[in-house]
């Protein structure tokens, strides 16, 4: 077979199962934010069943999608070499900024998150869930800039068959880069809420009447009513932009 077919395979094949992961775990962090902000403002401790036990679904999703993640950007030079020499001088920096603000932040606290509630103030507990929410963000806004930028190039020349940046604000807002990160975020949510909900529908089908599950089944179920209408907007602005 043309390698040129078992390139495109194998990496299509990689990142449509890293994608999954990401997937949750942008918007899970925000969720695991929310319950752990409703324990504070109410002191019902089943918001913090709820959060303990969608933290380890967060955990398990960013564990694999580290995993899933390497390979593929391994496959960028092995696959694709002649493309990443023509333009690694934009999608390298794009990628290190990606690990260096976003990944290690979520991998650091992630720890403190799960482990850390009876170890550390609840503010320090509250504070990590912040900041690792806001790693997944930033990691999506990295990852949704490189791959914008490749539908829609702007801000560089090509100098001796390489691209070359000119205005690194033009290459990260590049023209469909806004488009592409708001219907990656509502996608994400809405991943989310349909998780959520069919996960603790499916407790409550085999008998879990727990108040940490129906917090959880209204969460998913509330989230996904207003984020539906949203992402329909975003994507028909997505798709004319």
């Amino acid at each position: 077979m043309d390698p040129l077919i078992l390139s495109r395979i194998q990496f299509g094949a990689n990142i449509s199962f890293h994608i999954l992961f990401p997937a949750i775990t942008i918007a899970l962090g925000w969720v695991l934010l929310f319950f752990k902000l409703r324990y504070n403002a109410t002191g019902d401790s089943a918001w913090m069943r709820a959060y303990f036990t969608w933290v380890k679904v967060f955990a398990l999703s960013f564990a694999m999608g580290v995993v899933s993640g390497v390979t593929m950007s391994f496959q960028f030079g092995t696959n694709w070499p002649g493309y990443m020499e023509t333009v690694g001088n934009i999608a390298g920096p794009l990628l290190a900024y990606e690990v260096l603000t976003a990944f290690f932040l979520e991998a650091a606290f992630l720890g403190i998150m799960l482990f850390g509630f009876r170890r550390v103030s609840n503010r320090i507990h509250t504070l990590a869930t912040v900041l690792v929410a806001g790693g997944t963000t930033v990691s999506a806004f990295w990852i949704i800039a490189l791959n914008s930028w490749m539908q829609t190039p702007a801000g560089f020349e090509m100098i001796d068959g390489k691209a070359h940046a000119l205005d690194w604000w033009a290459v990260i807002f590049n023209p469909s880069m806004p488009y592409r990160l708001v219907h990656m975020l509502l996608a994400s949510g809405l991943t989310v809420s349909f998780l959520i909900a069919g996960c603790s529908a499916l407790r409550y089908f085999y008998g879990d009447r727990s108040e940490s599950m129906w917090k959880a089944l209204r969460t998913g179920v509330f989230a996904a009513a207003i984020l539906i209408p949203i992402q329909i907007f975003a994507g028909d602005q997505h798709g004319l932009n």
